[in-house]
């Protein structure tokens, strides 16, 4: 890795994180019904990666790889934490991200960097997973999957660094969580306006409830469905967000030197009326409307303005690429825990490194070619690999089914049959990586969910944007 930048030029670096948005349902990627001209904009100005991916096709296990740069089945994270997952836990008291997992902010806080989350967390409720004892100096928002848009007094979950939230600067959570980072960036400009920060900007929205102001719903009276009406409000309001924060930054003098990346902890969800345009499937389910999202890079003067990258990045390649841009290097991998197969944990190392993303910096750039990537997935009962064009998804209630999605984007033509030696070659890969895996998943999701992702494979398929087209601004 580079040596260390100098202090000057190591840029902030802000994550904003959507939760379930629909692959289609930005304007840059193709929509018609729900306007996001901030989204937008961002992506005119950077780059925009058209197959990006995500750790998993579900919340928690995907913020744990984004924030650790390590796939989460390495460490046993891979079912969702949600009310139930200690029902099926083979040790309840690791429920969250395991504290010897290294975060974003542990990385960054090392190399001198402020850092902070504010919004949703969902990996852990625990005092050892609290965002305070995983490397953010400053954390603002609720720790579980999901909350109500409308925090009433004594009835939210919402804390300011464990202590709960008196009172609120705009009774709308998405508005309130730009507030805060209004907030928290403005004094960080005042106090030390030289030091770096990290800040890690999680939205809750789309995520359910289906919940928006009378303001917004009013702006999307013209779409018909009442549920996708709500959605697309509420996603004007996370774009309202994206724009007020970019604009704070030009307001500062900061736009320059701060590297900002935007994208989705998953694929649009089957109940919030999200549309994942031209992929197969959705949230739960491992065919690209699970796990491939629209993913925006910009970094003025130093990425390319208007470049639409066709390669497959990862989110897993959030830290090698915020660590070159820092000049810093990783911290060592803590020793393994107790529950972890030392055996395995070493021949993953050898086998897969102790890493899986690449640095982002010279493909975005155009310096480097993008490499051959090989990308993992496991959830409850299915699994699925992708090596460079191929992908092998071993499905839990029909024989493996093999697609090329960078020219099948919608997964309609198995080539299972007509290609077995790839299918099986893919196959031998998938068992050799969950052979290499260092534990079994430390909890695991109602049974429900397994065939619920089952109904997903036989049902959700592509079709028309629901809703009318929207009129130019």
């Amino acid at each position: 890795m580079a040596a260390p930048a100098a202090p000057a030029a190591r840029p902030n670096i802000l994550v904003i994180l959507a939760d379930d948005l629909g692959y289609g349902d930005l304007g840059c990627m193709g929509s018609r019904v729900i306007r996001t001209p901030h989204i937008d904009a961002l992506a005119a100005e950077g780059v925009l990666c058209a197959q990006a991916y995500v750790a998993s096709a579900v919340c928690s296990p995907s913020r744990a790889g984004l924030l650790t740069g390590r796939d989460p089945r390495r460490f046993g994270y891979e079912g969702n934490l949600n009310q139930g997952a200690a029902h099926y836990a083979t040790r309840p008291e690791l429920l969250g991200l395991p504290p010897t997992e290294h975060t974003l902010a542990d990385h960054l806080k090392a190399a001198g960097y402020a850092t902070a989350a504010i919004g949703k967390w969902h990996l852990g409720v625990g005092a050892p997973f609290h965002p305070n004892a995983r490397g953010f100096d400053y954390f603002c928002g609720f720790l579980g999957g999901g909350h109500r848009y409308f925090p009433q007094a004594g009835k939210h979950r919402i804390e300011r660094n464990g202590q709960p939230v008196r009172e609120f600067s705009s009774p709308y959570l998405t508005d309130f969580f730009t507030d805060e980072a209004e907030r928290w960036i403005r004094a960080r400009a005042a106090a030390r306006p030289r030091r770096p920060w990290l800040l890690y900007l999680a939205y809750n929205a789309p995520h359910t409830p289906l919940q928006a102001t009378e303001a917004d719903l009013a702006a999307c009276a013209a779409i018909p469905d009442p549920k996708r009406r709500t959605y697309a409000a509420m996603m004007r309001a996370l774009d309202r967000g994206v724009g007020r924060v970019r604009a704070l930054l030009a307001e500062l003098g900061a736009r320059e030197r701060t590297l900002i990346v935007f994208f989705s902890d998953n694929g649009g969800a089957t109940i919030n009326r999200s549309w994942n345009g031209p992929l197969s499937g959705a949230k739960g389910c491992l065919r690209e409307g699970g796990i491939r999202v629209p993913m925006i890079w910009t970094w003025p003067g130093r990425l390319p303005a208007g470049r639409r990258l066709a390669a497959p990045v990862s989110s897993l390649d959030l830290l090698p690429t915020f660590l070159a841009a820092a000049g810093a290097r990783p911290l060592p991998l803590a020793p393994a825990p107790s529950y972890e197969d030392r055996r395995n944990r070493r021949r993953a190392s050898r086998r897969w490194g102790d890493y899986d993303g690449v640095n982002l910096l010279p493909i975005l750039t155009g310096r480097a070619a993008p490499p051959e990537r090989t990308l993992f997935w496991r959830l409850q009962g299915q699994a699925a690999v992708r090596r460079g064009p191929d992908k092998l998804i071993r499905l839990s209630h029909r024989p493996a089914q093999l697609f090329r999605p960078a020219t099948d984007v919608a997964e309609a033509r198995d080539r299972a049959a007509a290609d077995p030696a790839t299918r099986d070659a893919l196959f031998k890969l998938l068992a050799e990586w969950e052979a290499t895996r260092a534990t079994v998943p430390l909890w695991g999701s109602s049974p429900f969910w397994q065939g619920e992702s089952a109904r997903i494979y036989d049902t959700w398929r592509p079709g028309p944007e629901p809703g009318r087209p929207v009129s130019p601004p």
